[in-house]
């Protein structure tokens, strides 16, 4: 079956920008349009471009973007709302006859899009008793609860994501399975696809993200922060809790000095994407290619070649 859809997929700082750029461009010159799609939770925020490294519009060769800004800091990302805009916008870009590029590092975002990702039913009441033992216990004893009853789940969510341990404890409730049950298999495509994952060896990988942290503080990091905080970014929020911006408002408020608040930030990166490889580690079938890899490119389009061709 005919592949539609490349994904690139993998930890922060593992080269997907560019290797989409470059995929991109050379299926353009061999006479094919592509289109890039978002799937960087935080990169769906406008004004929140330093911090997440989004590509400056003037940066993007002329390529077509899409779910780039689409949100306020005030608005709540979530997978639900994600999942038919981003498959809105792919089956927009197949019916332009281009190719469309889903890039990110937000794995549950990805596994929405190009798995039969269904989402349990909601209960308010018990919603309700969940946010109040949060309010009144904090999100580390909801988080022992959670990693007693499924400790698969609760590998995936960071402890002080409350909002992540209160859903996952809500499915839990409301459909008497584990949440990791819910997870989507990656034998259900939503549509044909070849699935790509950046890698860079540890060693050579945090060095880069250390870096990375020091030159989003050179470079303004704690101003934009301070703009986005008056446009009504608060810590609760969910842009409010992403990695640097939450380390530069309390920099901000006096509670870091800058040089604790860049450690901080830097720990908890390097943190992330260790969650992010281990997410992506699921993908037994996917190409792994090195980002930075001249020849990546190549690699990929060779693969998306080769999955049209197959009967």
């Amino acid at each position: 079956m005919t592949s539609e859809l490349i994904v690139i997929g993998g930890a922060t700082g593992t080269g997907k920008t560019g290797l989409s750029l470059a995929i991109a461009e050379q299926l353009q010159a061999g006479g094919r349009a592509a289109e890039i799609v978002n799937a960087d939770a935080m990169q769906f925020y406008r004004g929140m471009d330093i911090g997440t490294a989004k590509l400056p519009v003037d940066q993007r060769r002329g390529i077509p973007h899409h779910l780039f800004d689409v949100l306020d800091v005030t608005e709540t990302a979530t997978v639900a709302w994600y999942q038919p805009l981003a498959r809105d916008t792919i089956t927009a870009i197949i019916g332009r006859g281009a190719v469309p590029i889903l890039v990110g590092g937000s794995g549950l975002y990805i596994a929405s899009v190009v798995f039969d990702l269904q989402f349990p039913g909601r209960d308010p009441q018990i919603r309700a008793e969940l946010e109040r033992e949060l309010e009144s216990w904090g999100s580390g004893m909801l988080y022992k609860r959670l990693r007693d009853f499924d400790p698969e789940a609760a590998a995936k969510i960071d402890p002080k994501n409350g909002r992540r341990v209160v859903r996952a404890l809500e499915v839990i409730r409301v459909t008497g399975e584990k949440f990791s049950a819910q997870l989507p298999e990656q034998d259900s495509w939503w549509r044909p696809t070849t699935m790509v994952l950046t890698e860079i060896p540890r060693e050579e990988l945090v060095p880069t993200l250390d870096a990375r942290v020091v030159t989003m503080w050179r470079d303004g990091l704690v101003t934009e922060t301070a703009a986005l905080v008056e446009q009504g970014l608060v810590e609760s929020s969910t842009a409010g809790k992403a990695i640097g911006y939450a380390q530069a408002a309390r920099q901000l408020r006096g509670d870091l000095s800058e040089a604790d608040a860049i450690a901080e930030a830097q720990l908890l990166t390097r943190k992330y994407s260790r969650r992010q490889v281990s997410w992506f580690r699921r993908y037994d079938t996917a190409l792994r290619v090195r980002g930075d890899d001249p020849w990546a490119a190549q690699q990929v389009l060779k693969a998306f070649a080769s999955d049209s061709e197959r009967p």
